[in-house]
């Protein structure tokens, strides 16, 4: 698989991945390789999601690379993981908190979301059995 296909194969898993964990995540359309886009769009406001995909890990060059592209309006976070491992989420320590508060604020959302559409829907009365 080429480097390309990869990298969208991983942005591809780290939304399901996020979505899984309860977050609103998609894939950004990067035109011509374009920098300074986010990997991901998520409900997490603040947070620019970088995604590496890649057998060799390099944390620090990963951060680098999301620090630059966030240019400092955005918290930079970066999931990564290599083939048969599981995925992990690397922040500088001193943004931890803040990435702590993005991830309530937006799970909070998420669920606000849910019972307004079910609130919208009605009650659900249960058929009974036939």
């Amino acid at each position: 698989m080429n480097s390309r296909r990869k990298g969208k194969a991983g942005e591809l898993e780290a939304a399901h991945m996020l979505e899984r964990l309860g977050f609103h995540a998609r894939r950004s359309v990067q035109y011509n390789g374009q920098a300074g886009d986010a990997d991901l769009r998520t409900n997490l406001e603040g947070v620019h999601v970088e995604v590496k995909y890649t057998e060799r890990l390099s944390p620090y060059a990963f951060m680098d690379q999301a620090v630059r592209d966030s240019r400092g309006r955005a918290l930079p976070v970066v999931l990564m993981r290599s083939t048969r491992r599981p995925w992990l989420v690397c922040c500088r320590a001193d943004d931890l908190w803040n990435l702590i508060h993005a991830a309530l604020r937006a799970q909070a959302a998420v669920q606000q979301d849910h019972a307004q559409s079910e609130q919208a829907e009605g009650p659900v009365v249960d058929q009974p059995a036939t």
